[in-house]
């Protein structure tokens, strides 16, 4: 294997768990498959529409998103939002990331106790 495609690799599972995150976040407000899709990629999170909409279908199924359809348009929509249980695992997540984060850098950190 390269380090091209070592790289690769670290870099899709890091940013796998990452979008798990952020999809909870912005769904906090409904939101339907693609306007997800493009707010992702407009904050820099690389996802395709078929990771995402599996993604969507698990996050459902465990109980963390609600989904119901919009046919008001002359596009049927099916719009997602995270339950309270969502809501739950987006804060924790969102502490766990915030504490990693915080562990890393002092890590980086010349000095500091590790």
């Amino acid at each position: 294997m390269t380090m091209d495609a070592t790289l690769s690799s670290h870099l899709q599972e890091l940013r796998r768990g990452t979008v798990v995150v952020a999809s909870l976040t912005v769904l906090r407000a409904p939101g339907y498959g693609y306007s997800l899709l493009e707010t992702l990629a407009a904050a820099g999170f690389e996802v395709e529409a078929n990771t995402l909409y599996p993604l969507l279908r698990r996050l459902e199924a465990q109980g963390l998103l609600t989904s119901a359809w919009n046919t008001d348009e002359a596009r049927p929509r099916k719009f997602y939002t995270t339950t309270p249980a969502g809501d739950a695992v987006a804060d924790a997540l969102r502490t766990e990331w915030t504490r990693l984060d915080k562990a890393i850098t002092d890590l980086d950190t010349p000095g500091s106790p590790a």
